[in-house]
């Protein structure tokens, strides 16, 4: 599925993808919708074909969660090539076009007065005149005792320990992974010290999968003993834990009710999939990117709330991936509660430029009320661009306060 932007040329990139099936995603664009037939989705970094995990039968092993990428939002920098077959970003030199780092220096009019220094320009994602003109800072319910944010940005490992593809969660043993994230979190705590970093483990609870399964739902649910393990391996860190949940063919308020032993834990929190949710288009997960409504969010938003109030809890985190338009719709919609704070993350991978095309097209321009940002150790980093730093991230205006590692 492709989706093409006016002024922007088709570009789709995709994420990570484990067991059974290599689950795929793309970088939507509005001239692609025309193909939404399509068979496969480019730019995963593995083919349409099962890929099962390393060390695991396919028929245990979780598929890839995460799914990929950023769409070129200014003309500034067109694609001059198409997206190689397994959908990688254009050259890192588009992003070069995109640098617009403000010029310095005064200059003489025709009538000898000093002329005004030229305006400061922004590259995609950090201006803060475009922010405002969408709405941020965005009016939200005022933070309740035990609320994690704004007062502290959410620094995450992403993945399953079931499969090393799926993300720094499984990819690493648990001792090094922990390792890994403490120092994640402390070059963040340097880069801004106004906000304390919480880590964080982010299990994929609910896998999508190639094939219906014995429930013909295109899911499978994680074991609680799984769950219990790395809910440990989170509390051993002082981190908190997201249960991120990818529906297949499965409805979320089928879903969601099987966390509440869980999410009854005033330090467990939740995530959703939107490329997984394919209950729509009735597709396999792969084969097409699915997609969220407000309708859904205000569901779960609403659930988190409940559970607050039974279990007399601190507010609940919720993070919503997106890397398309239409991963979510009717955002405007989206409803805001005090026990609830909704993150907005943006889940694309590719080239710096490209990824800050789309947390501007898709988080900063649909104001909602938090962000968050993912960050891929391999697939950013594969045509040979570096993984952006803190420092460059905190450049986004709205600056993100969760940051997700894959």
């Amino acid at each position: 599925m492709k989706h093409l932007y006016p002024n922007h040329r088709a570009l789709m990139l995709v994420a990570l993808l484990a067991l059974p099936l290599a689950l795929m995603g793309c970088k939507d664009k509005k001239a692609a919708a025309t193909q939404a037939g399509a068979a496969t989705v480019q730019g995963h970094p593995s083919s349409a074909q099962a890929a099962p995990a390393a060390n695991l039968p396919a028929a245990t092993a979780p598929a890839t969660a995460t799914p990929a990428v950023a769409t070129p939002a200014t003309p500034a920098a067109p694609a001059t090539e198409a997206a190689a077959p397994n959908g990688t970003a254009p050259n890192g030199a588009k992003f070069d076009a995109h640098s617009s780092a403000g010029k310095k220096g005064k200059g003489k009019g025709a009538k000898g007065k000093e002329a005004a220094a030229p305006k400061v320009t922004y590259r995609a994602g950090e201006d803060p005149d475009f922010a405002a003109k969408k709405g941020w800072p965005v009016k939200h319910p005022a933070p309740l005792p035990g609320s994690i944010l704004p007062q502290k940005r959410i620094v995450a490992y992403y993945g399953n320990p079931l499969s090393k593809r799926m993300g720094a969660l499984g990819e690493y043993q648990k001792d090094d992974m922990l390792q890994r994230l403490k120092r994640e979190a402390a070059k963040w705590q340097a880069a801004d010290p106004s906000h304390p970093v919480q880590p964080a483990l982010h299990l994929i609870a609910v896998v999508a999968q190639g094939e219906p399964g014995k429930a013909g739902l295109y899911r499978m649910v994680m074991p609680d003993k799984i769950i219990n393990d790395v809910y440990s391996w989170a509390k051993s860190i002082n981190a908190i834990m997201f249960i991120d949940i990818q529906t297949g063919h499965d409805n979320i308020r089928n879903v969601l009710p099987r966390f509440e032993w869980i999410l009854k834990n005033p330090d467990v929190h939740l995530g959703i999939d939107p490329e997984f949710n394919l209950i729509k288009s009735g597709k396999k997960p792969g084969t097409k990117i699915g997609t969220y409504d407000a309708a859904d969010i205000n569901y779960a938003s609403n659930y988190l709330k409940e559970l607050v109030k039974k279990y007399n809890l601190p507010p609940k985190v919720f993070v919503v991936h997106r890397f398309t338009r239409n991963g979510v719709t009717n955002s405007k919609n989206i409803q805001l509660r005090p026990e609830v704070q909704i993150v907005m993350n943006m889940d694309g991978w590719g080239a710096p430029w490209l990824k800050r095309d789309s947390y501007k097209d898709y988080i900063v321009a649909e104001p909602v009320e938090f962000t968050g940002f993912k960050l891929f150790y391999h697939n950013d980093t594969k045509k040979g661009d570096a993984l952006l730093t803190p420092k460059e991230v905190l450049m986004l205006n709205p600056k993100p306060l969760y940051i997700q590692y894959q």
